[in-house]
């Protein structure tokens, strides 16, 4: 539900509705966060599985979209988005006051106008589904559960309070109702118990943009005293049950309510590197090139395996082969899969995965030429792993191999950098053997860097200019001038 400045009284009016009965499916607009650069990738992504059509926030890495309730769920099983949030209200164009106490007076004053209660019925039915998918997870309830599951299910249950009486003043016959129905159920006797408990809740504000009066811990601040004065609610900044957002951007302003807990990117990973990739980052590089049935992807830098594991997860039907020359990334890789396979297994699902995990030398792959169809990988940035120096000679000499081993006419590449100095250098030497099609601009841990899309031209490996002058392993360390005219 879009909610301009012009239908706030409107929109207000709406607060006076009751709580969401379990049977009633709520229209309302879901906000999330995705990998910047890949905003069109994941509304492609919504359109396919959901069917609706998502809006791009004008804050870079943010996408809207129109649900019904019932498909909650389908939600949380998108592979591009990192956290999600149902929105409460919407202002394209909010008039900030120059003075910074009038607008934070403003901001105060407008907490008790927003229209909560569907964000917060949407909130309660996400708690609903996060306890059911914890119980299939959990399997036999009468199992013994470790430390860990104990304090999950605590958890859960601190997340299914009914909603504040603020909401549901004017909606009190159909409370008492539903509260005798509630009676009559054990499941909803316990939510009952629950309900008793005070609800601590917390503000985040992310601000972008120089023209505000205010900082973003004192929107933060001021609104959600504000909150806590119509909810009667608790502020805790650790352990909270409901987190209002205040997603600020120039003269945009978006209200909403959390849904996920933890960034959905680290869905896969167990066993973590220094530079483990986003699984949402290696979905949008993967979607990028577009999988078939039967391709042979690589990935040659492999890491942690987050790209192949990704691939293997959401397009089953290729087959990937995941190396590295580091014996503890080739290791944390198996643990990765393994922790995967266990994974499907426990949920009764096939516990086979396309993947096959290779230790070698980047440089020289044991992998016969043109048999391989795409080559996904992230490459040393020169910042945390390797260094600028080492890689004026390794990126030739990578993707030189990669050119061998890839199919010509038709293989592809998607290479993650932030050094495109280098990067932009190596491929200019070889424009026999790739050609660029596409450059998606990323942010990578506070780094701006590039996912690039070659194409494998249709020359024959080896009887390139650039093969017969730079043939494998022969290339020079270059990072000066000198090297660079001998080069050229």
């Amino acid at each position: 539900i879009w909610i301009s400045l012009s239908g706030l009284n409107a929109a207000a009016a709406s607060t006076s509705r009751s709580a969401m009965n379990d049977g009633d499916v709520l229209a309302v607009t879901i906000g999330a966060t995705v990998p910047t650069g890949f905003e069109h990738t994941a509304a492609e992504e919504v359109k396919e599985k959901i069917g609706v059509d998502a809006q791009i926030g004008k804050d870079r890495g943010r996408i809207y979209f129109p649900i019904t309730t019932d498909k909650l769920s389908q939600v949380h099983l998108l592979r591009s988005v990192d956290n999600l949030f149902v929105v409460v209200a919407e202002y394209d164009h909010y008039p900030f006051k120059e003075s910074k106490e009038e607008t934070l007076t403003e901001m105060m004053q407008l907490a008790s106008k927003l229209p909560w209660t569907d964000a917060l019925a949407v909130w309660k039915l996400n708690g609903k589904l996060k306890k059911r998918k914890g119980y299939r997870k959990g399997g036999n309830v009468t199992k013994a559960k470790s430390n860990c599951e104990v304090t999950d299910a605590a958890v859960d249950d601190t997340e299914q309070p009914k909603l504040p009486q603020a909401l549901s003043a004017a909606g009190s016959q159909t409370k008492a109702e539903s509260t005798a129905a509630m009676e009559t159920s054990t499941t909803d006797s316990e939510e009952a118990e629950t309900a008793a408990k005070l609800l601590k809740f917390r503000v985040t504000c992310n601000r972008a943009g120089d023209r505000h009066s205010f900082s973003s811990n004192e929107a933060a601040r001021d609104f959600g005293g504000a909150v806590q004065e119509f909810f009667q609610w608790k502020a805790d900044m650790t352990k909270f049950d409901v987190e209002v957002l205040l997603n600020i951007h120039n003269e945009e302003m978006v209200i909403g309510i959390a849904l996920t807990e933890e960034s959905l990117h680290r869905r896969n990973i167990s066993h973590f590197g220094p530079t483990t990739l986003r699984s949402t980052l290696c979905y949008g590089m993967l979607r990028l090139c577009k999988p078939q049935a039967s391709d042979i992807i690589l990935d040659p830098m492999c890491g942690t395996g987050a790209i192949p594991l990704e691939g293997a997860i959401e397009f089953n039907s290729s087959f990937y082969v995941a190396g590295d020359n580091n014996d503890m990334a080739v290791n944390r890789t198996v643990n990765n899969v393994c922790h995967i396979q266990k994974r499907m297994a426990e949920k009764g699902g096939a516990s086979g995965l396309p993947i096959d995990t290779i230790q070698w030398d980047l440089c020289n792959l044991p992998i016969r030429t043109g048999s391989v169809d795409i080559v996904v990988t992230d490459m040393p940035f020169g910042k945390r792993m390797g260094s600028r120096k080492k890689n004026w000679d390794l990126y030739p000499s990578c993707l030189r191999e990669m050119a061998r081993v890839c199919t010509p006419g038709t293989g592809k590449a998607v290479l993650l950098t932030q050094d495109k100095k280098c990067f932009t250098k190596a491929i200019s030497r070889m424009g026999g053997l790739w050609k660029r099609l596409h450059t998606v601009w990323v942010n990578v841990g506070g780094l701006h860097a590039g996912v690039y899309l070659l194409k494998r031209t249709g020359g024959v490996f080896g009887q390139t200019p650039e093969d017969v002058y730079e043939s494998r392993g022969t290339v020079k360390a270059c990072g000066d001038e000198n090297s660079d005219k001998e080069l050229a």
